[in-house]
Parts: structure tokens; sequence; C-alpha cells
């Protein structure tokens, strides 16, 4: 219950800050299952809010039911303080929570929806993502190529409101589902000791 509600006020408090005028930015990224990404970034200081959604298809206003025909992918829009963390911190973060050299989907959701991507919003998230990316490349860091796109932002589409904060409304379901799909151990194989390096307490 106390979780509960430290976690609804800080929702209120991320409201009235950007309602305020809070110099905010946004972030959007796809990592397979978008109930596990914003889970993952809800627990990030400086992140202020994040929305499940569906990005990069070919249709408008998709669902849950026809999003895979669109080509869309679930995806999660996080609207964070860049004074407390930077764009290039995220993009490290979200790194570490996926597999970027699985192409067929993450973990046990397969297809294009489930595949990862960063989207950018500016020139500054494009060159800051791609020097991201380069340096895990050239440093060798992964066992395997990273085939992660990175891709201009286009129509953002908010999930339906069930999925929104899935996490918390489900927690017991969503527990399951990550368990048994296997996530965390993936992530653990593919990058070892950096695994889910600048996300907080899960």
């Amino acid at each position: 219950m106390i979780r509960k509600l430290l976690l609804s006020l800080s929702l209120c408090i991320a409201t009235f800050n950007v309602a305020q005028g809070q110099n905010t930015e946004t972030a959007i990224f796809a990592g397979g299952c978008f109930w596990c990404v914003e889970s993952d970034f809800d627990t990030v200081e400086g992140v202020l809010s994040t929305t499940s959604g569906y990005t990069g298809g070919n249709t408008d206003s998709p669902t849950y039911k026809n999003h895979h025909q669109g080509r869309h992918r679930e995806a999660v829009e996080i609207v964070y303080d860049p004074e407390v963390v930077s764009y290039a911190q995220l993009v490290e973060a979200f790194w570490r929570s996926v597999d970027p050299t699985d192409g067929g989907g993450q973990f046990c959701d397969r297809g294009h929806s489930y595949t990862t991507a960063i989207y950018t919003t500016s020139p500054e998230q494009v060159q800051i993502a791609t020097a991201s990316k380069s340096k895990l490349e050239a440093e060798k860091t992964l066992a395997k190529p990273i085939v992660t796109p990175i891709e201009p932002a286009v129509d953002f589409w908010p999930a339906e409101t069930y999925h929104q904060d899935y996490y918390q409304k489900n927690p017991l379901r969503y527990k399951f589902y990550r368990n048994s799909c296997g996530r965390n151990k993936q992530v653990k194989k593919v990058w070892g000791d950096q695994a889910h390096a600048g996300l907080g307490k899960h």
C-alpha cells in the first residue's frame, strides 16, 4: 500500500512539474514487451513518466490487436528531467536492459513488434545514440553484432489503458510473465556484470 501511495505521489509530482513548465525531454525506446521497459525505466531517478505504446509502423491508430499487421513496435515514451538524468545515461541503461543482438524479437516474444529500436527526437539524440552504439561495437562489448536500429521518431500511439503501469496493476501476473519469459536471465547472459546497469532496483 505504501509503495503504491509513493508511486502515485511521484506521478502527481511529475505531472505538476510538467504543468508548471519544468524543462523536460523525451526518449523513445522499443525493447520488447513494453510492460517490462516501462517498469525498468520507472526505477531511474529523473524519469518523470513512462507511457507504453506503438510506433514505427505504417498505419494510424494501432491497437494491441492490430499493431502487428501495421509493422509497429511496442515502445515506451519516457519523459525525463535532463538536469537529473541525461539522454546518454538513458541510452546506456537501455542497451543493458535488452538483448540488442537479437533481431527476431526479445526473449520469449518473437516477431517484428518485439524487436528493439531507439527512436530519436533530435539531431543531438541521433549523435548520442550512434556514438554509444559505435563505442559498444568498437570495444566488442558483446559477443554478437548489435542489430538494434536507430531511427527518427514518428507518431507514437499510446497503448490501451490496461497496458499502462501493468506491472503495478497486476504485480503477480507481471512477475510470472517476466520470469517465465526469461528476460532477466538472458540480459544477464548477454551483458554479464553490466546487466541492468543504470536502472534502479527492480
